[in-house]
């Protein structure tokens, strides 16, 4: 499995969100998020595929999140 893109989101010091891109049949792409709850441990994560046509969508889509996560204060790395 190559993996396209991989974002981390931390705040504090702590990660609180992963974004990973990976190829998906007929040019799609499936964007892997896993979000650590506050006050949670890692086993209490909370994972979700989501699922796009193209490149361009998926990288839109991580974009976005990415934005909103920095205006919440998260630090984001890649």
């Amino acid at each position: 499995m190559s993996i396209l893109f991989e974002h981390e989101a931390r705040r504090g010091g702590k990660v609180v969100a992963i974004l990973r891109a990976i190829p998906a049949a007929d040019n799609a792409v499936v964007v892997e998020t896993e979000v650590f709850p506050a006050g949670k441990g890692p086993a209490d994560s909370i994972a979700r595929p989501f699922s796009f046509p193209s490149r361009a969508q998926a990288t839109r889509f991580a974009d976005e999140a990415l934005l909103c996560l920095q205006y919440l204060g998260c630090d984001i790395a890649e």
